[in-house]
């Protein structure tokens, strides 16, 4: 069976400062117990996986997955990607149209995530689409991404990072987002899922396709 090993951020920096004794040990500490939950999901399935069997496969107490991740959904759900993800997006030119800098990014992130972690990604998404408390979750988690991305919309146009526009706007990238992640998931990952995120944009930015005739 393949070891399913958590998925690193896609969009970190080529070479990032190497972090400190301290903090070293808390990136390996998570990344086990995200290594873990995904073995152990793919395993027996989402419900019947405890957080204290997360814990004894991770060799850390039940106390420190807490610590760590409040609640088993958050296990599924949090991926590091916000903070890279927003040094990419405002590292693009700023003469670059936004709406190419927003697709540049989201296809990248995407395109490595199912190269890097392919069955990491599956089964996120799958959970997205199974799992009730876990999609709950990750659409909490994603709100918090598009408070986040307002600070990035705003500083590319000069607008209010709190006004009505940006707010929408960076909201509707993160719903159009999820549900092109829950489209692949429900048609069997027969899909490209970059090419589903950019379909996503498309709509986003221009509307729906005209209807047949």
């Amino acid at each position: 069976m393949t070891t399913m090993t958590a998925a690193r951020s896609p969009l970190a920096p080529d070479a990032p400062p190497r972090p400190g004794l301290r903090e070293r040990k808390k990136i390996k500490t998570r990344e086990a117990i995200r290594t873990a939950t995904y073995a152990l999901v793919e395993r027996q399935g989402y419900d019947a996986t405890t957080i204290e069997q997360i814990a004894e496969r991770a060799e850390v107490s039940p106390s420190t997955v807490s610590r760590y991740f409040p609640t088993k959904e958050d296990i599924v759900v949090t991926d590091g990607y916000d903070e890279p993800l927003l040094a990419e997006l405002a590292a693009r030119p700023a003469d670059e149209p936004w709406a190419e800098s927003v697709r540049h990014v989201i296809r990248k992130a995407v395109q490595l995530a199912v190269a890097e972690q392919p069955d990491v990604t599956v089964l996120r998404s799958r959970l997205l689409l199974e799992v009730p408390a876990v999609r709950s979750r990750m659409a909490e988690n994603l709100s918090g991404t598009g408070r986040l991305l307002t600070e990035a919309i705003a500083g590319r146009t000069g607008l209010a990072p709190d006004g009505l526009e940006v707010r929408v706007h960076a909201m509707s990238l993160v719903s159009g987002l999820l549900e092109a992640t829950a489209y692949w998931a429900e048609h069997g990952h027969r899909d490209d899922y970059a090419d589903l995120a950019d379909r996503a944009l498309d709509v986003l930015l221009h509307g729906p396709p005209a209807g047949k005739s």
